[in-house]
């Protein structure tokens, strides 16, 4: 089932980085995320629940969302 809050996610192992895309067009990098709750989280049955509970405020993070592309989006 589709995640209602989290478009996409990518992991870089070699840089252990998560890349979360949400699906209001902002994405985030998050560092030092280890490859096992960079697993769980792609194959948690709740994307959103799993990464308020283990990432949000457990990784530092930045946003990468360009200016230009969050305005195309019409937020």
């Amino acid at each position: 089932m589709p995640s209602s809050v989290v478009a996409k996610i990518a992991y870089d192992e070699k840089l252990s980085r998560l890349v979360v895309t949400f699906v209001s067009g902002r994405v985030y990098e998050y560092y030092l995320v280890p490859p096992s709750v960079a697993d769980s989280f792609s194959t948690a049955p709740s994307k959103g629940t799993y990464f308020n509970e283990h990432i949000r405020d457990n990784y530092t993070c930045r946003e990468i969302t360009s200016a230009t592309s969050f305005r195309r989006s019409g937020t």
